[in-house]
């Protein structure tokens, strides 16, 4: 995700149980998580295991015996078949293959293979990826569509939009997807009620791809960037919505920890559009899903944000977010 930039002072970082994180942030984790606070910190300033997706589209070949003609071990995706994880230090032998310039693999965390796993398009559905760069999420749905129907790509960023192009084009999708220029902002006008599904995979503050290691990825952060970024969520979580058909599907998600981009722009939307939607409960395949929170610094959230699910961070998962809405 694009940073906001501000002139201001990097964040007052912190040297104890977390490195080099900035001490709001190490605190706001720790009111979010409780005793799993630890658990998370921990996580950060760690390889976790790349994801690895065999694209369907380019070939028929098992994930399993794609990587092992590349000479890396892997293990298999328990719930998600044509999915592997790798070893940090094999990254680069599969980033630089054949395979991925041939748009057979793709690297890909295995939260970002939730979303596509949640929305579940069917083939033949209208479809919208209202923030779809860099594409990875979006060649996730054209392949579970198997290229029948419509899928529709927004991307206002014009060198990003080159980027969803060029990931489309190379992994096959080209030829089915259609991409927009538009502000996603602005999609629910301009087509109210067009789509059976919508993925809104949100821009936002990116904070589980801090790395303090890496002090560029939280330069931005503070209490500026989070309230701007939530501004920009709830237009475009309410574009979404005003874009879906009655009976349709909304998924709301982000890489953010911050409730102000998860659980309070959600309970915004609930508020502003009333009796027309509802959050659907949420399972994941997954051990570290936790449910949303119902309460933020004293303040009561709806008790819906319990079907509203957290992805904690581990070996193999960043941090990640999703909220189901079904338009009434």
């Amino acid at each position: 995700m694009e940073c906001a930039r501000y002139l201001e002072p990097p964040a007052e970082t912190v040297t104890d149980d977390s490195p080099g994180l900035p001490t709001e942030f190490v605190e706001r984790l720790r009111a979010i998580f409780g005793n799993e606070a630890d658990a998370v910190l921990a996580t950060f300033g760690s390889d976790r295991r790349p994801g690895v997706w065999a694209n369907p589209l380019r070939t028929q070949q098992p994930i399993g015996t794609l990587l092992a003609g590349l000479g890396v071990v892997s293990e298999a995706c328990p719930w998600l078949t044509t999915a592997a994880t790798i070893a940090p230090e094999a990254k680069p032998l599969v980033t630089n293959s054949a395979e991925v310039a041939a748009g057979a693999l793709y690297v890909q965390n295995l939260s970002s293979m939730l979303a596509p796993w949640v929305l579940a398009p069917q083939p033949g559905e209208s479809v919208l990826d209202l923030a779809a760069a860099p594409g990875g999420k979006t060649l996730h749905l054209a392949a579970r569509m198997l290229c029948e129907g419509e899928l529709a790509a927004v991307e206002p960023v014009r060198p990003r939009r080159f980027k969803l192009s060029a990931n489309l084009e190379r992994c096959g999708a080209d030829g089915f997807v259609r991409v927009y220029p538009h502000d996603g902002r602005e999609v629910g006008r301009k087509t109210p009620a067009r789509f059976d599904a919508v993925l809104l995979d949100a821009p936002c503050s990116s904070e589980a791809r801090f790395d303090p290691r890496n002090p560029a990825t939280f330069a931005y952060w503070g209490p500026r960037k989070l309230a701007e970024s939530a501004r920009k969520q709830k237009s475009l979580l309410r574009s979404a919505l005003d874009a879906t058909k009655p009976g349709g599907r909304v998924l709301y998600c982000t890489c953010s920890f911050a409730p102000e981009e998860n659980e309070l722009v959600v309970a915004h939307t609930l508020r502003r559009m009333g009796a027309a939607i509802e959050l659907t409960p949420l399972e994941l395949p997954v051990a570290t899903a936790r449910p949303g929170l119902h309460n933020w610094r004293g303040k009561s959230l709806p008790s819906d944000l319990t079907r509203t699910l957290r992805v904690l961070p581990d070996r193999q998962l960043a941090g990640f977010y999703l909220a189901l809405f079904a338009k009434r």
